[in-house]
């Protein structure tokens, strides 16, 4: 096969969008330009890589293999250019960074203070879940996940950088605020928890596991801001980070209940695949988040909630 860069390039980008004309928009081409370059791969592959069904396209089981490896090269690509930048002295790059749900409260704040130390850097944010975040490890779609413990059955490096402890939270007008609360109490609660399959459901049963106490848990939300608000609305307790109250702890709308054995410590972990060579501006921002990440806990955490 006689492949161009173009034509990989201009391929990732239909392959990624699933339209020609998204992916025209995005490399500033026209839609005939990048029609005609999976034209030409096509021929050169000799294999349909798309198929139109109506207005939508898809990927065939060809186009679905060149994807796979089409990202890996782009990967080592951008690899390599960021490493022939450092060579000349210039710390730039674009970082591919990807942050479970709960963490984004903190992990935009150090991605920002980042940029601005060093002001050659771009970056791609996404705030997703679990599963989403063990996907694109697998897959090798991002430079650095912050999350929690991932599963010791995947060749990943995780290490650890913070603590993450785990409360429990009712409206401010709750009649357990303010009064130390005996652990099997909560058995009489209702609790709205995250999905199964997050990190803080599977820690949350986990834990209640291990104590030997049931808690209703019938409630389910797929993000922590669902949780706050239906806490706040009365619907239940909730057990979330604490990295995601600090607006809710300042106004007053939320209060954090003295439960015995509480909080649940965690941790939160950098993340990435192990044998995978990061550019040189991943691994900066890999430090950075070590040695910036503990200032930020220090500031942004009452002391009862540091593990001693």
């Amino acid at each position: 096969m006689n492949l161009t860069f173009r034509q990989l390039k201009v391929f990732e980008a239909v392959a990624r969008h699933l339209s020609y004309t998204q992916a025209a928009q995005a490399l500033h081409l026209t839609q005939p330009a990048v029609s005609m370059q999976i034209k030409q791969l096509e021929e050169n592959v000799g294999l349909p890589l798309f198929e139109q069904m109506g207005k939508r396209v898809y990927l065939t089981e060809a186009g679905r293999e060149m994807h796979h490896y089409c990202r890996s090269i782009a990967a080592q690509l951008e690899e390599a250019e960021a490493v022939i930048e450092q060579l000349k002295g210039v710390q730039r790059g674009h970082l591919q960074i990807s942050v479970a749900t709960t963490a984004n409260h903190f992990a935009t704040r150090l991605l920002a203070e980042f940029v601005k130390r060093n002001e050659g850097v771009s970056f791609s944010l996404d705030v997703t879940n679990r599963k989403k975040l063990l996907n694109q490890l697998a897959e090798n779609e991002c430079d650095l996940v912050i999350m929690g413990r991932p599963p010791a059955d995947m060749d990943l490096v995780a290490e650890a950088f913070m603590d993450n402890p785990l409360v429990v939270v009712a409206a401010k007008g709750h009649p357990l605020v303010g009064r130390k609360i005996q652990l099997s109490a909560l058995q009489d609660e209702i609790f709205v928890t995250r999905e199964q399959g997050s990190g803080t459901r599977i820690a949350m049963e986990r834990f209640f596991r291990e104590k030997n106490v049931q808690v209703n848990l019938e409630m389910e939300m797929t993000s922590n801001e669902a949780i706050k608000q239906a806490v706040e609305a009365g619907l239940g307790l909730g057990l979330v980070s604490i990295h995601t109250l600090e607006l809710e702890l300042e106004t007053g709308r939320l209060a954090i209940l003295d439960v015995e054995e509480f909080p649940i410590f965690r941790h939160w972990y950098v993340v990435y695949r192990r044998g995978k060579r990061l550019a040189p501006i991943a691994q900066a921002f890999r430090q950075f988040v070590h040695d910036e990440a503990l200032l930020l806990q220090g500031a942004a955490m009452p002391n009862e909630y540091k593990k001693q």
